[in-house]
């Protein structure tokens, strides 16, 4: 049986080639019957679905959704993890792989990410790998995730030496983003994501920031028509990336902008001690502060960046003295993913949408901030 297709607020393609392309449906329905129209659209040969969720989701969704999914005539089950980024590990991955063997996945069939960024992480790994490659869809529960992580089919675990270092590209058959679900979340989670769409502000240009800026009241709340409109334009914005370069060797290196530092502060502090947006948040004020002392940017961007942060109740301060200090930041950025010998490519911005991916060393990194 398939359902009848369901009526999105939003549709934006991720224009990939051929049958790669998929669709970001925004929806203000809870996730179930969308979710399980949308698998019966994508992947219609499925027979078997394994819906990867965790502890804080599962109560909530869960049980919806796979009933949703065996309502279609597909044999639907769940599998719950552990919430946070401790989860994140390559230790889990087996797991999932195991209950999906379990359970008689075929190359065939399915699985769904029904969660915040971390489930969408593992679930998209697991898929890229069981049988060579299965189908997954995305059906983000997070903020962070609907602006960001749920889209352009990174996924990927952490390593004691770095975030995200272990992963492949893989991408979702469809992602399903449900406004409905954002109203349960903690305010530290809403910041998270309104950090990472800031980021995407940054990118995209002055504009966007202002009309972020705008709305501060408002998208920190949860207000539903600034904030349906604020993850369409971050979709939107991620998409076009994405479908320019899908394999990060250009442009999408730019969605890193704070990340380098970021990153940094989350491998130093521990997972989980900093949300990733908080983590972010303070990447972006170091990134416009080097931009700043390169010459790249004119005096006032991070001033600009710290003050819109604040407006947004984020992390703004890298110098405070319960952070890691400078010296270990740049050593733990020496694991980053984009780093190379003895530097980085570095996300610089000249101003609101105008980045810059520079080879920077790490001595010179040093030597500018430390100032």
């Amino acid at each position: 049986m398939t359902p009848k297709p369901h009526d999105a607020t939003t549709r934006v393609d991720v224009a990939l080639g051929g049958e790669r392309a998929y669709p970001v449906l925004l929806t203000d329905e809870l996730p179930g019957e969308p979710v399980a129209a949308e698998l019966a659209r994508a992947v219609p040969r499925a027979r078997r679905v394994l819906v990867v969720t965790d502890d804080h989701v599962a109560p909530l969704y869960a049980d919806a959704v796979v009933a949703a999914i065996a309502a279609t005539g597909r044999e639907a089950t769940a599998l719950t993890l552990p919430h946070g980024e401790e989860t994140k590990a390559l230790g889990t991955i087996g797991e999932v792989v195991d209950a999906a063997l379990a359970r008689g996945i075929l190359r065939g069939d399915a699985l769904v990410a029904l969660g915040g960024g971390v489930v969408g992480d593992i679930t998209g790994f697991a898929a890229a790998i069981l049988h060579r490659g299965v189908a997954f869809v995305q059906a983000p529960t997070t903020l962070l995730a609907q602006v960001d992580s749920s889209v352009g089919g990174k996924t990927g675990v952490n390593h004691a030496t770095g975030k995200n270092l272990i992963g492949a590209f893989w991408q979702p058959r469809a992602v399903v983003a449900s406004s409905r679900v954002l109203g349960t979340l903690p305010a530290r989670e809403v910041r998270c994501g309104l950090a990472e769409a800031l980021k995407h502000a940054f990118l995209e240009g002055e504009e966007a920031v202002r009309w972020c800026r705008d709305r501060v009241a408002a998208l920190t709340t949860l207000e539903g028509d600034a904030t349906r409109a604020l993850v369409a334009r971050c979709v939107r914005y991620k998409a076009a990336v994405v479908a320019a370069d899908e394999r990060d060797h250009g442009v999408r290196a730019t969605l890193n902008l704070g990340h380098t530092f970021g990153h940094a502060f989350e491998l130093l502090l521990g997972y989980g001690a900093l949300t990733h947006g908080e983590a972010v948040a303070l990447g972006l004020v170091l990134a416009a502060r080097l931009s700043e002392r390169l010459g790249v940017a004119a005096p006032g961007l991070e001033e600009l960046v710290v003050d819109t942060l604040r407006a947004f109740g984020l992390p703004h301060d890298p110098d405070a003295a319960d952070l890691p200090a400078l010296p270990a930041l740049i050593d733990a950025a020496r694991g980053d993913k984009k780093a190379e010998g003895d530097g980085v490519a570095f996300i610089l911005l000249h101003a609101p949408g105008r980045p810059e991916v520079k080879q920077l060393d790490f001595a010179r990194i040093a030597a500018l901030l430390g100032g």
